[in-house]
């Protein structure tokens, strides 16, 4: 029998530097200046979380339980399994065996366009994991419908090619190539400091209109 699987080669990790960077920005300061590379709103972290790494992509279909599998035993430390619900179904593919197997690879973190199932269970694991609810509709091993993994997709709206950086927080989850994504991360940086700096003048009731006079 054919495989059912794409799979191609692994990307890049992304750069060390880069990942200290990142350490500092949030995803909502970004959202300022930037209009792609946003996952949709309605991916959220199971609880506050922080993650940043390289994308491995996996174009996930049906009830195909494998393929999440298949994905998992390719992922490296400083991996993000980001993972798209093709079919744009309810089934979780996500859950506590997938959270610990992910986890043990030394992954940073899973991201799903779809729900995840055993939420108590992830939650107690800490291990951050973004997704779109909740259901107990989910994937099996059994299923071998096909799938593909370290190809370019779609995760809730947003363009992922695999070996992308991710930076995922609270407030959302961006990703984009790693050497835009080292300028961007500099960008935000310099603009959190500077709402810092203006946040005191804010607070005594100044109107914001004011700021450019008092910090150019």
């Amino acid at each position: 029998m054919t495989e059912p699987y794409r799979i191609k080669e692994q990307p890049e990790a992304i750069p060390e530097a880069l990942r200290t960077l990142l350490e500092g920005v949030e995803t909502a300061t970004i959202g300022h200046f930037e209009y792609s590379g946003f996952a949709g709103a309605d991916i959220a972290p199971v609880f506050p979380s922080k993650a940043i790494g390289t994308a491995i992509t996996v174009a996930a279909p049906g009830r195909d339980g494998a393929v999440i599998y298949k994905a998992i035993d390719l992922l490296r430390p400083g991996d993000v399994l980001v993972i798209s619900r093709v079919d744009r179904d309810d089934i979780a593919c996500v859950g506590g065996g997938v959270v610990a197997a992910t986890r043990a690879r030394g992954a940073m973190a899973i991201i799903v366009d779809g729900p995840c199932t055993d939420i108590e269970e992830i939650r107690d694991s800490q291990f951050p994991v973004w997704c779109c609810g909740v259901s107990s509709k989910t994937t099996s091993r059994r299923h071998q419908i096909g799938g593909a993994i370290n190809v370019p997709i779609a995760c809730g709206g947003a363009a992922v090619l695999p070996g992308y950086a991710v930076l995922a927080d609270t407030e959302g989850v961006f990703v984009a190539e790693p050497s835009d994504m080292h300028r961007i991360g500099e960008i935000a940086l310099k603009r959190q400091q500077r709402s810092l700096a203006l946040r005191p003048h804010l607070e005594a009731g100044h109107s914001i209109f004011e700021l450019d006079r008092i910090v150019p």
